[in-house]
């Protein structure tokens, strides 16, 4: 028994990857660290922008890696387990994460700012030419 999928269409060309990203993403359930996703106001005509704003108390800028790799915004942490201290009572875990963001089409990211354990991510979307192409039919009789 073969398996149906929403995009098995045969009017759905080339949307492959997506299914796969779409899988990959339902079987992802950490939630740390914790996140918003904004959608910033701007003027009219304005490219779309978007924020994500990520919890990150405890980690410094150089703990911190924020990359984008083929469609995908990674965004990694990891802290060093400082030796030299004597705990009597650990409550903060030195933990590494890695938290990954799927982007669209002609997203792109614009800055980073750590500020009061919040990381800032600011993306952008501007708006595609609007091409219409004409293609040439050849006739062979």
């Amino acid at each position: 028994m073969s398996r149906m999928t929403p995009f098995s269409s045969p009017l759905l060309l080339g949307f492959d990857a997506m299914e796969k990203t779409l899988e990959r993403l339902a079987k992802s359930g950490d939630s740390y660290p914790p996140y918003n996703i904004e959608r910033l106001r701007g003027a009219d005509g304005a490219a779309e922008k978007l924020r994500i704003t990520l919890a990150v108390a405890g980690f410094a800028e150089s703990d911190l890696d924020v990359t984008t790799e083929e469609n995908q915004l990674v965004v990694r942490g990891r802290q060093t387990d400082e030796t030299e201290r004597e705990y009597l009572h650990r409550g903060i875990a030195a933990r590494q994460f890695q938290r990954c963001f799927v982007l669209a089409e002609g997203m792109r990211v614009t800055g980073a700012e750590l500020r009061n354990g919040l990381l800032s991510i600011d993306l952008d979307r501007p708006e595609p030419e609007k091409l219409v192409r004409k293609i040439d039919i050849a006739v062979k009789d």
